[in-house]
C-alpha cells in the first residue's frame, strides 16, 4: 500500500525542457547569473524492522524491534545551462562507499553519463537509530554480524528512487538563501580537546558550538517546493537502549515541516558535527529532558523553527553557475605540504588505525564497539580475529595515539576504506565541501577557511558537508588529536589527517576557480561478494493455536480522549518477510463520509510499531497511537499490515488485521 503523504509527484513534462537546456559546455565564470532548473524527490530507505543491528553505537544487542519514524532519502537537483548537481540527504547512520557505488551503478544504467560520481553528492543525517550492515567494510558491520543485503538494497533503491523523482520533477525555478543561528540544540561533547586549539579558532566559536543555520529555499513557478537546511548536531537524541527505527532529531524536523504538505520536501543535512551533541546535559538521553523521545522532538523542533525563520527571511537570491569537482584520494599516504601543518614542516598520513579511547565510545552520547570486553563475534573470527600485531612504524606514525586495532592493516582486506571521495560542489554563491567523515567544528572551520581563501569568497558561503559519499570516522585538528579523546582516537589516518584534507580540498578549489579538470585519482576497491552475514534469517512463521495472522490479541477501547494512547496487539509475522518500503506496517484510519481513509502511518511521530517474538516462531505486533490534541473528533480504527512465511514451501503471504472502531472525543 503506497504511503499517501510526503510523495512528490513527477513533473514528467519538464524532462524534455531539462534535456534541452543542459549540455557539456564549461561553467559560467564566477558572478554570472544562471537560469536554474530545480527538482526534488523523496523516498523510503527503511531497512528490516526486526532483528537487524543498528548503525551508530556499535552495540551488538541493539537490534531493531519496530518503527517509530521511517527513514527517508530526500533529493534535490539543480541545473543551469551547462551543468547539474544532485544533492541527497538520507536518514542513515552513515553513507557508506558501498552505497555510493551502488547508487551510481543504478544511475548509470538509467541515465548513462548524466549522473556520475562527479556531480552526485550523497550524505547522511547520522541518526544512530537506523539499520546497519550496508557497508562493504568490516569495521562497520562487526556489531551487526555482517553484511545485511536487505538493508543495503533498501538504502540503494530508496536513494535512487528519490533521485529519479527529483529528475522527473525538474522545472524552471529559483533558489534563495537564508541564515540564522541556533544555540540551544547542541553542546560540545569534547571540550577538553576543543580548548587545545589556538585562540583564533576558539574565538570563532565563543560558545564552543557551531550555531550556524543555512537554508536554501527552492521554488518552482513562484511556489515554494522544498528546502535544504544545514546545522551541526549529532543524531544521538535516541539512546543505545532504543530499538525502534527512528530518523532522530533531524528526522523529526523534516516531519514537522512536511507534515500535511505532500508537495514540500524538507531536507535537514549535517555539517561539521563531529563534536556536537544534542544531549545538552552531556549524558545519553539527557537534555533538555530525561526522556529520549521528548528530547528527539524538542531538538528536532528547534531545528525546524530555526530553519523556518531562515527560510522565511531568505531574501538573498542564489545566482551564478552550478559547478563541481571531485577526486579520489588515498588518505593513508598523503604527503602534506608545510603550508597546512601546525609546525610548517612536511608530514605524511599513515595506515588507518583506531585508538584505545575510541573503544570506550563517546560517554556523552553512548559507548562504542565493546571489543575489549570479550564479546564473541563470529564475523570477527571469520575475518581472522583482531590480534594483528601493531608494527612499530605504525605505532610511531599514529602517536600519541595508543593503537588498539590497525584497521588499515587487517587481512584479507582493510576494515575501512582508505581511497576516499573528496568533492566540491557549487550552487551559485554557495559552496559545499563534501567530505567522507565526521569533522569537529574547528576541523571544519579550517577546511572552510582554506577553500574560501582559494576561491576568494566569503567564509559564510562555504559549508562543510560531512558524512558524504563514504565513511571514515572522525577528523580532528592536530591539537585535538593530541588529547586522544574519543574523536581523536577515531581519526584514522593519524595526526595529519586534517592537514591532508585541507591540502586536497584546496587543490579542488583552485581547479574550480581556474576552470581546470581534476584527475580522478585511484579507484576504490569493489568488495561485492566478499563479505558474509551471520545474522539468522526467517525460517518460518507460526501462530498461536486457534489464532490467525492479523487477529487482534488485545483490542482497542470503545473510546478515547485526545491526548490518550491507543494500544492494539496483533498476531503477526516477521517484518523481514516484507520490508514494506514505501508502505507501512501500521495505519490509523478515520471514517470519512462512510469510507475508511488513512489518517496516520508508521512514519508519523504519534505512532509506534513494536515487534516482539512470542515463542520460537510466533510473534506479535503492538501498535500504539498517542492521539494528538488537535485530532478531529470522530471514529477511528487501527490497522496492521504484515506478512508470514510458510515453513513447508517458503511462500510469503500478506495479511491485514483491523481493530474495532473507536471514538475520539
Amino acid at each position: 500500500m503506497p504511503v499517501t503523504r510526503r510523495h512528490v509527484l513527477a513533473g514528467a513534462a519538464a524532462v524534455p525542457l531539462a534535456a534541452g537546456m543542459l549540455g557539456s559546455a564549461q561553467a559560467e565564470a564566477p558572478g554570472e547569473s544562471a537560469a536554474y532548473l530545480v527538482g526534488r524527490g523523496i523516498s523510503d530507505v527503511t531497512g528490516p524492522a526486526a532483528e537487524n543491528g543498528m548503525m551508530g553505537y556499535s552495540m551488538p544487542q541493539q537490534q531493531t524491534a519496530g518503527i517509530h519514524l521511517r527513514t527517508r532519502a530526500r533529493a534535490f537537483i539543480v541545473a543551469d545551462a551547462n551543468r547539474r548537481i544532485v544533492f541527497v540527504t538520507a536518514e542513515l547512520g552513515a553513507l557508506f562507499q558501498s552505497v555510493h557505488q551502488g547508487v551510481l551503478r543504478k544511475l548509470k544504467a538509467a541515465y548513462g553519463d548524466l549522473y556520475t560520481e562527479q556531480n552526485v553528492l550523497l550524505n547522511a543525517t547520522h541518526t544512530h537509530a537506523a539499520c546497519g550492515g550496508d557497508s562493504h567494510y568490516a569495521a562497520y558491520d562487526l556489531s551487526i554480524l555482517g553484511f545485511q543485503e536487505q538493508t543495503y538494497n533498501a538504502v540503494v533503491d530508496g536513494i535512487t528512487e528519490a533521485i529519479t523523482r527529483a529528475h522527473e520533477d525538474l522545472k524552471p525555478g529559483t533558489i534563495g538563501i537564508g541564515r540564522t543561528e541556533l544555540t540551544d540544540a547542541s553542546a560540545n561533547r569534547s571540550r577538553t580537546a576543543f580548548e587545545l586549539n589556538p585562540q583564533s579558532d576558539k574565538d570563532h566559536f565563543p560558545l564552543s558550538i557551531d550555531p550556524a543555520v543555512t537554508v536554501l529555499r527552492f521554488a518552482q513557478g513562484g511556489r515554494d517546493v522544498g528546502a535544504i537546511t544545514w546545522f551541526a548536531t549529532h543524531g544521538t537524541s535516541m539512546t543505545n537502549e532504543n530499538r525502534l527505527i527512528s530518523s532522530d532529531n533531524k528526522g523529526y524536523a523534516a516531519f514537522a515541516w512536511e507534515n500535511g504538505n505532500d508537495e514540500f520536501v524538507a531536507c535537514f543535512a549535517q555539517t561539521n558535527s563531529g563534536d556536537m551533541s544534542p544531549n545538552l546535559n552531556l549524558k545519553p538521553g539527557s537534555g533538555p529532558t530525561e526522556d529520549e523521545f521528548e528530547n528527539t522532538r524538542i531538538i528536532g523542533d528547534r531545528q525546524f523553527r530555526a530553519a523556518k525563520r531562515a527560510f522565511d527571511a531568505a531574501g538573498e537570491a542564489v545566482t551564478g553557475a552550478v559547478d563541481h569537482r571531485m577526486c579520489f584520494v588515498d588518505l593513508s599516504k598523503v604527503t602534506v605540504h608545510g603550508r597546512f601543518t601546525p609546525d610548517g614542516r612536511q608530514h605524511t598520513t599513515c595506515t588507518a588505525a583506531i585508538g584505545a579511547s575510541m573503544l570506550a565510545g563517546s560517554t556523552e552520547d553512548g559507548p562504542g564497539i565493546p571489543i575489549p570486553e570479550g564479546i564473541k563475534n563470529p564475523f570477527i573470527d571469520w575475518l581472522g580475529g583482531i590480534d594483528a600485531p601493531i608494527p612499530r612504524a605504525l605505532a610511531d606514525a599514529q602517536a600519541p595515539k595508543v593503537v588498539a586495532v590497525p584497521f588499515g592493516a587487517m587481512k584479507p582486506y582493510p576494515w575501512c576504506p582508505e581511497v576516499l571521495p573528496l568533492q566540491l560542489v557549487r550552487i551559485g554563491q554557495l559552496y559545499l565541501v563534501a567530505g567522507p567523515a565526521e569533522y569537529t567544528i574547528v576541523a571544519g572551520l579550517r577546511i572552510r577557511r582554506v577553500v574560501a581563501a582559494e576561491l576568494g569568497v566569503p567564509l559564510e558561503n562555504v559549508l562543510m558537508q560531512g558524512y558524504s559519499n563514504a565513511y571514515s570516522q572522525y577528523v580532528t585538528t592536530p591539537e585535538e588529536y593530541d588529547s586522544q579523546q574519543y574523536e581523536g582516537a577515531s581519526t584514522l589516518f593519524g595526526r595529519y589527517t586534517l592537514p591532508a584534507y585541507q591540502q586536497e580540498f584546496a587543490r579542488l578549489a583552485a581547479a574550480m576557480k581556474a576552470g581546470r579538470p581534476v584527475p580522478l585519482g585511484p579507484i576504490p576497491r569493489d568488495l561485492r561478494g566478499k563479505l558474509i552475514n551471520f545474522q539468522p534469517g526467517v525460517v518460518f512463521d507460526d501462530k498461536p493455536l486457534f489464532k490467525d495472522f492479523g487477529e487482534v490479541l488485545t483490542e482497542a477501547n470503545s473510546g478515547y480522549r485526545r491526548g490518550e494512547q491507543v494500544s492494539v496487539v496483533f498476531v503477526t509475522g516477521h517484518p523481514k518477510n516484507n520490508l514494506r518500503r514505501g508502505g507501512t506496517f501500521a495505519e490509523v484510519q478515520r471514517l470519512v463520509d462512510g469510507q475508511w481513509v488513512r489518517f496516520a502511518d508508521d512514519g508519523d511521530w504519534a505512532t509506534k510499531y513494536h515487534w516482539a517474538r512470542d515463542g520460537i516462531a510466533t510473534s506479535k505486533a503492538t501498535i500504539t497511537w498517542d492521539i494528538p490534541v488537535n485530532t478531529p473528533i470522530g471514529k477511528y480504527r487501527i490497522v496492521h499490515h504484515g506478512d508470514w512465511k510458510n515453513g513447508w514451501n517458503g511462500r510469503i503471504s500478506a495479511f491485514t488485521g483491523t481493530s474495532r472502531a473507536f471514538l475520539v472525543s
